[in-house]
């Protein structure tokens, strides 16, 4: 029984048309590899069924899996990234209903056995949380007892957008970048001087930037080269990344958007991000109102342009932008007063550019 439904798992995960194993007791090997992907996208089984499954480490970078409840995924990656001191004790795995079950952290060639049932339909999930992991490395469980009724895999939403794709633009973790890269370059990884969900970001070969995902902003940003990573590998992943360059920005002023009053810190949720002509667009909530942020490189000369998009917006909307970063801020609207710019009621789109003095 348990090798016709694994046959089943892999008809289903070839993309033809999947059947139901009357099985409840079935085993399945996902690899973790190159590029934080999962080698399996998604599978099928049955309400009922027991899953034995192994996660192998195939990638040079330490990864876990994390069976979540349907719609849990953010909401454990979000919980996993304030987890401060204790998170490696925890395996990076938040304490919550919201998990199903999980393995440790699995160092590169390593593999750990997990097994759990799932006995409730539902669209489940499969995710790595080791930081600034789980916006972009996770995968789908359906249990259904109507297989026909699965998207097809590269129509599926509940599927990683690299996995259907397989987004350009994301050159994965590889060391040291032996080859030549293409820019705009993007690397998840641990950075100095910054939170544990990281992203490194290379506008050009001698322009570059640090996001923190767990803090949706801008850390900052420096010219002279893009980003050593022979520390970060050599410690398994556990240490960060080397700044190439000379730091020409630093964020001081704290979260620069705020609603209704500039003197509030205002409650932040990072919702990932797409690429558009290799350019990472972030998407973040700020104290529940979307927004959307490309950054790009000054033409000529250090500095950056940030292009924000608003969701609806019923009060004032502030962006500080205190002396002492480092550089000059232009707004495209509004006026900066005291180290803040109020934005024109009504602003849907704005762009900060900031030169480096």
């Amino acid at each position: 029984m348990r090798k016709y439904a694994a046959l089943v798992i892999f008809v289903a995960l070839c993309g033809l048309k999947i059947p139901v194993a009357f099985a409840q007791d079935t085993t399945l090997t996902i690899r973790a590899i190159e590029g934080l992907k999962y080698d399996v996208p998604r599978f099928v089984v049955r309400p009922g069924t027991r899953i034995n499954l192994t996660l192998d480490n195939y990638d040079d970078m330490s990864h876990n899996l994390v069976v979540t409840l349907p719609g849990g995924r953010l909401r454990v990656v979000n919980t996993a990234i304030g987890l401060g001191a204790d998170a490696a004790k925890l395996n990076y795995v938040p304490r919550t209903p919201d998990v199903v079950a999980h393995t440790a952290i699995v160092e590169p060639g390593k593999s750990e056995k997990i097994s759990f049932r799932l006995d409730q339909e539902g669209i489940y999930t499969y995710v790595c949380t080791y930081p600034g992991h789980g916006f972009v490395m996770y995968g789908a469980i359906y249990v259904t007892r109507k297989p026909a009724t699965v998207p097809a895999l590269e129509k599926d939403p509940n599927v990683s957008a690299n996995r259907r794709d397989d987004l350009a633009g994301h050159v994965g973790h590889q060391p040291n970048h032996p080859y030549e890269l293409k820019y705009p370059a993007i690397y998840r990884t641990f950075m100095p001087d910054s939170g544990p969900a990281s992203i490194a970001v290379g506008l050009t070969p001698t322009q570059a930037y640090c996001w923190d995902a767990g803090a949706c902003r801008l850390r900052y940003a420096w010219t002279g080269g893009f980003v050593d990573l022979t520390d970060h590998w050599d410690g398994n992943g556990k240490k960060p990344s080397h700044v190439i360059g000379d730091v020409y920005f630093r964020d001081r002023g704290g979260f620069p958007i705020r609603f209704g009053t500039a003197d509030r810190l205002p409650e932040v949720h990072f919702k990932g991000y797409q690429l558009f002509n290799r350019y990472p667009e972030f998407r973040y909530l700020v104290n529940g109102i979307e927004v959307r942020e490309i950054i790009k490189p000054l033409p000529t000369g250090r500095g950056l342009v940030r292009y924000f998009s608003l969701g609806p917006v019923a009060g004032p909307v502030y962006f500080v932008c205190k002396s002492g970063d480092g550089v000059k801020y232009r707004p495209s609207v509004g006026k900066i007063q005291d180290g803040v710019v109020r934005l024109p009621v009504g602003t849907k789109k704005f762009t900060i550019t900031m030169i480096a003095e």
